[in-house]
């Protein structure tokens, strides 16, 4: 198995996600832990720009969003798979609702109703305060609910999970785990950290007994590495996973360009377009400490821009 560099930091919903995924696969990976607000300098370094959390390194490839991950770890290692038969198609559907909609509801919700100092590495008002202005800058433009309102769609969204639990089945689409699950349990992962909110999930036996289904495949084997030994790895590393730009997608091999996130987080990372699909896109980009580069991204989500000549 090639090796995985996971960076990411503890408190990180989309990174518990990832986490969890690797502990179904059953995994061995190497951990480098990311500051949790900007500067970033050895993130950059890797990603060119790209400053949301997780994001995985292989070499020198590096693979930025966690929806793009699964489809990477799912192509090392297919067995067991995040996309069973029985839910082809609508797992993914369920995953991307989550990744957004629960997401945006769950993750405001619990820092809201206290949860902040017990996920935060420095509960210090000095830091919350210096968390939540980076935050804001991560998510300007975007519009925000109310914490009444993230409290009633998080209650009826809950209920929803429970509903498709009322049968019996272990987990959301049925027998068998998939991306699905992966990612609703961030969300739910999060809130427990919030004494309300726990309460809240607690009573509801269903999905609590789910949660515990899937928390209980662990996160793998994991090593610490520090950033710098792994921007090495990226230098030392002289091939790349093969990309290629298909025609008839509107973009050339060669092209300059530049990738960002449509929703938040929109730093934009600039390269050479080296690969897109409707599935992907890869830049190739230079770093003095780190080499050469090929930088992943999904296609849904984000977006690209020609550079100017």
């Amino acid at each position: 198995m090639t090796d995985l560099i996971l960076h990411h930091y503890p408190s990180s919903p989309f990174s518990e996600k990832f986490r969890l995924v690797l502990g179904y696969k059953r995994l061995a990976w190497r951990s480098v832990t990311v500051p949790v607000m900007l500067p970033k300098p050895d993130v950059v370094a890797l990603t060119g720009g790209y400053r949301r959390t997780p994001f995985l390194q292989i070499g020198a490839d590096v693979y930025c969003d966690t929806a793009l991950m699964c489809r990477v770890v799912e192509g090392l290692q297919p067995e067991p798979t995040l996309y069973p038969g029985e839910s082809a198609g609508l797992a993914e559907i369920v995953a991307q609702w989550a990744d957004a909609a629960l997401f945006w509801s769950a993750i405001p919700l619990t820092l809201q109703s206290g949860g902040g100092p017990y996920v935060m590495p420095d509960p210090s008002p000095e830091f919350l305060k210096a968390f939540g202005a980076d935050r804001a800058a991560m998510t300007a433009g975007m519009r925000r609910l109310s914490p009444p309102d993230a409290g009633a769609a998080v209650s009826a969204y809950l209920a929803r999970l429970d509903a498709l639990l009322a049968d019996g089945r272990p987990f959301l689409l049925g027998a068998l785990p998939s991306i699905a699950d992966f990612s609703c349990a961030q969300a739910v992962w999060f809130m427990r950290h919030a004494p309300p909110l726990a309460k809240q999930l607690a009573a509801q036996a269903r999905l609590a007994a789910w949660y515990e289904h899937v928390q209980a495949f662990g996160h793998g084997t994991s090593t610490p590495l520090v950033s710098t030994d792994a921007i090495a790895v990226a230098a030392a590393t002289h091939t790349h996973a093969p990309v290629v730009v298909e025609p008839g997608l509107g973009y050339a091999a060669g092209e300059a360009v530049t990738v960002n996130p449509t929703d938040y987080g929109a730093d934009p990372a600039p390269g050479m377009l080296v690969g897109l699909t409707r599935d992907s896109v890869t830049i190739e980009r230079q770093d003095e400490r780190a080499g050469t580069l090929h930088v992943h991204f999904p296609r849904l989500g984000f977006q690209i821009r020609k550079e100017k000549a």
